[in-house]
Formats: C-alpha cells, sequence, structure tokens
C-alpha cells in the first residue's frame, strides 16, 4: 500500500483501508531520504547566503514578512509561530478526525518540499501509531495560510505543549512525552511554518465525509426502492431506454441500481394505483444519480489534495528553488465541501417527500401507518423530525466558499474559509443518516402492512435486517430510541 510514498499517489479507498485498519505504520525510506535532503539544501542555502530573505524562514509572518529574524533567532521563531497561532475554539474535534489530520500532514510532509526535520515527521507518525491524539478545536481556521490554529493545537504536542487524548485520559501532552521517553523537538527554520501552513484540517473532514457519503448514496438507492414499493409505486421510471436518452452517469447507475432492487418483486405484478408517481419516487435517478456525479467531482479533488504539498514557501532542491506561492490555499476543497454538503442535503430532501407521502393516507395505507389513527399518532411526527432537519440543512447549505474576511492587515486579503465548509458538510451528513433512518422505519412499517404480498428478494433482506434493530409498532411508543437506531442502522450497515 503506497500510504506515506512521495511516488505512489494514494486512494481515498486506500486511504479508508489504511485507517480502518488501525495498523501501525513507518515512514518509507524514499521519504526520509526525500525529507532529509530538502532539509539539507534549506540549511545549506541559509548558511550561504545568511542575509537573503526567505519568507518566514529569516522573516516574520503574514503582514510582518518585512521583518528580518536574526540567525541565532530562528528556531524561537518556529516555536513562536505554533504556540501563538494555537487558538482554537469551540467543539473539540473528534479523536478520529484528529487521527486523520495526522496521518495526511505526515503524507503531505513526505513529499520533501517543506523543510522538516525527519524527526518531526516520524514523531507525528509516533502519535498515531501509539493513539496519542492531539487536542484540536473546530473553530480557528480561514481556510488559507492554510488551517492555521487546529494545524497548531495538532503539533503543540512536538514542543511538549498543549493537551492529549491517550486511552481515554485528556493529559498533558508533556506526561505523554515522558511516559513514552520522548524529548520534546526543537523546531528548526521553516519547520513551524510547515506545520501550520496546511488544508489537513479540512481534509480530514473531507475524506470522513466521503466515505459516510458513499454508504449513503448506496442507502438512498435501497431505501428509495424500498419506499416505492411500500407506497404502490411503479418500476416503468426506472426502465433503460428512458436513461439512454438522458444518459448522466449517475442518474443512469441509479437507474439500473432501482431495476435490480426491484426484481423478483411480487408487489410489481399488482394493479397500479396511478399512472404517475409523485416525483420523489418517480425521479429517484435524476435526483439521486445528480447527486452521485457532484460526489464524483468532490472526490477527485479531494484525492488530488491527498497527493500534495500545502505549505509554503515550497523548496525544490533539485532546482535550486524556494518559491514563495498558495498552496495552503484551501478554495478547492472550499467549493468541493460546499458542493458535497448540497448533494447530500438533497438527499435527505427527497427522502423526507417520500416519507410525507407514505404517512399521508394514500394507495390503501392507513393515515400515519398506525392502527386507530387519532388514538394513534403513529408516524406523523418522525416525519416532523425529518422535516426540521431538511430544514436545517438548507441553511447548512449556505456556501461557506462565498465568503471572505481580510486579515493579517489586508495581506491576507482573500481566504477561502473552508474549514466552516468542512464542518458544516459533515454535520449535513450526520443529518442525512438520520433521514434516511426515519424513511426506512416508515417504509418498513408501510411495507409490513402490505402483507402477505412481498417486495424483491433483495430488498426483503434488507428488511429483516433492519427489524433485527427496530420493531413494527402497533401502537404508540415512545419514538426516539427507533429513530437513534435507524439512523446508527444507515450509517453502520453493509449497503451495495
Amino acid at each position: 500500500m503506497p500510504l506515506l510514498s512521495p511516488t505512489q499517489p494514494l486512494t481515498l479507498a486506500e486511504l479508508a483501508t489504511a485507517l480502518a485498519s488501525r495498523d501501525t505504520f513507518r515512514l518509507p525510506a524514499e521519504a526520509e531520504t526525500r525529507i532529509q535532503a530538502c532539509y539539507d539544501y534549506l540549511h545549506q542555502r541559509l548558511g550561504a547566503a545568511p542575509d537573503q530573505p526567505i519568507y518566514g524562514i529569516n522573516t516574520g509572518f503574514g503582514s510582518l514578512y518585512n521583518v528580518s529574524i536574526a540567525p541565532e533567532a530562528r528556531a524561537q521563531l518556529q516555536a513562536n509561530l505554533v504556540m501563538s497561532h494555537a487558538c482554537g475554539t469551540g467543539p473539540e474535534v473528534p479523536s478520529e478526525l484528529v487521527r486523520r489530520m495526522l496521518l495526511l500532514k505526515v503524507q503531505s510532509l513526505s513529499y520533501g518540499h517543506s523543510g522538516v526535520q525527519v524527526a518531526t515527521a516520524k514523531r507525528l507518525l509516533d502519535f498515531f501509531n501509539r493513539d496519542v491524539w492531539p487536542v484540536v478545536y473546530e473553530q480557528g481556521s480561514l481556510g488559507a495560510s492554510g488551517d492555521l490554529a487546529p494545524l497548531a493545537h495538532l503539533c503543540l504536542p512536538l514542543l511538549g505543549l498543549g493537551e492529549v487524548n491517550y486511552q481515554g485520559y485528556r493529559l498533558a501532552a508533556s506526561d505523554v512525552l515522558s511516559l513514552f521517553g520522548w524529548e520534546p523537538l526543537a523546531l528548526q527554520a521553516k519547520e513551524g511554518l510547515a506545520l501550520l501552513n496546511g488544508t489537513q484540517f479540512m481534509l480530514a473532514y473531507a475524506t470522513e465525509a466521503l466515505e459516510r457519503t458513499q454508504r449513503l448514496l448506496d442507502a438512498a438507492d435501497v431505501i428509495g426502492a424500498i419506499s416505492t414499493e411500500a407506497f404502490g409505486g411503479h418500476v416503468q421510471p426506472f426502465l433503460a431506454p428512458l436513461h439512454r436518452v438522458r444518459p448522466h452517469a449517475g442518474q443512469v447507475r441509479v437507474a439500473e441500481r432501482l431495476r435490480g432492487l426491484l426484481a423478483g418483486s411480487e408487489l410489481q405484478a399488482r394493479d397500479r394505483y396511478a399512472l404517475q408517481d409523485p416525483y420523489s419516487f418517480r425521479c429517484q435517478p435524476q435526483v439521486h444519480g445528480a447527486s452521485r456525479d457532484a460526489v464524483a467531482y468532490v472526490a477527485n479533488t479531494v484525492e488530488i489534495e491527498c497527493n500534495s504539498v500545502t505549505d509554503n514557501p515550497n523548496i525544490f532542491p533539485e532546482e535550486d528553488a524556494i518559491l514563495s506561492g498558495g498552496n495552503f490555499h484551501g478554495q478547492p476543497l472550499a467549493l468541493a465541501l460546499d458542493h458535497l454538503a448540497l448533494a447530500v442535503a438533497e438527499l435527505g430532501s427527497i427522502s423526507e417527500r417520500r416519507t410525507f407521502q407514505l404517512i399521508s393516507g394514500q394507495r390503501g395505507l392507513p393515515a400515519f401507518l398506525v392502527a386507530e389513527p387519532g388514538l394513534n399518532s403513529g408516524f406523523m411526527i418522525p416525519q416532523y423530525t425529518a422535516a426540521g432537519i431538511v430544514s436545517q440543512n438548507k441553511q447548512l447549505c449556505t456556501p461557506a466558499s462565498a465568503d471572505s474576511i481580510t486579515s493579517s492587515n489586508g495581506q491576507e486579503d482573500h481566504v477561502s474559509m473552508g474549514a466552516n465548509a468542512a464542518t458544516k458538510a459533515r454535520r449535513v451528513v450526520e443529518n442525512v443518516e438520520q433521514i434516511l433512518g426515519i424513511e426506512l422505519f416508515t417504509a418498513a412499517q408501510a411495507l409490513d402492512l402490505r402483507r402477505p404480498h412481498r417486495t424483491s428478494p433483495a430488498l426483503e433482506a434488507v428488511v429483516a435486517a433492519f427489524r433485527a434493530h427496530v420493531a413494527f409498532v402497533p401502537r404508540d411508543r415512545v419514538l426516539a430510541p427507533d429513530l437513534h437506531r435507524a439512523a446508527r442502522f444507515v450509517r453502520e450497515y453493509a449497503w451495495e
């Protein structure tokens, strides 16, 4: 597996497998060689031309770029950078995402264009391998100049500062370093900048959100098919000739999946209730498919970012060049994450409409899918819950990337706000897991009310698996635990 390799591209699938494996990783020899060569070149350049200004190495940062830093103060400059930028606030970043940040930061350093010590990259990998998760906060990044505040918190423990989560305890980083016999690192020229510049906060959220979204795309098709059966919908809108004449890749794939999921259904052989079904059933290939196509674009962007160097300046020993640019700017991820949120939100929006149709007392189903409606409210309020979450998603889909606030005395005059796009996208994904869970809960209830008629073997298997977690509702009961279990089922089931 080419994890941490500077020469073999890392795929999102390989990253997901590596993170799920809980394996430990070593820095490959080729990465060590590149990192060391870059470090040696940088310090040779500094020794040969000590007065030549190189941004962030012998100058101040941001709008202080014109302040010269004496050679004897350059190490302190890097430590000061990490300490001063550790200004994160808000909720703590979950450890699973901190874990991703560590690995993705080492991946970016492995290319040998950042000027760090080999020991620095190895210590970050030590944290990953020993389950030492620095305490990082969600708020503080503008998504340009890198994810400065989150990455400062990620890297404070290298200096023996800050806090970490270890084996369920929140501890001072200095104590955990002592536990493992690790000395705090003395950062050398460029290292603080290399560690704090970068998009690894946004990128960690993006990779995790994409993994969960891929499951949601598959879940939405299956759950939509169950709802179609429960509502008395028809397979005709999914037939191949319709999609041959409008061949968007996602649309064609969803239509094919729905045909396969409905194959062998006893319910499809019955007389239809209506000539046409509502859009939320009939237009699943067009809506789910458009989301699939959008997610494909996002995945391509995120995979490129996983294989990128995103600090500044970048060092090119072979070309005898140190170039100051803007690879830290998060705009590619900001736009992609906003697009991801919108694509996922649409899965939830059309899902809630199917839920609404199922409880509306149409096509031979009782109102709210329960005996004695009136005495029992049945599935009335789960739809309210889904509707409230859909509305929240609409608010969360306001694009973060459309905003920019000038910082650093005007030097950093356009920022991506990609970190906000990242945290919003993750919330939308979580919300849609719940919305689809509510639809599945509702559709399974409606399908049971169609008995003894049965749907296809493929869909009956999914419903049986769901029923092992969430029971039929014969009369009113407290439904919140059922909704939580339904969301967990959507999140964890092996959708195909």
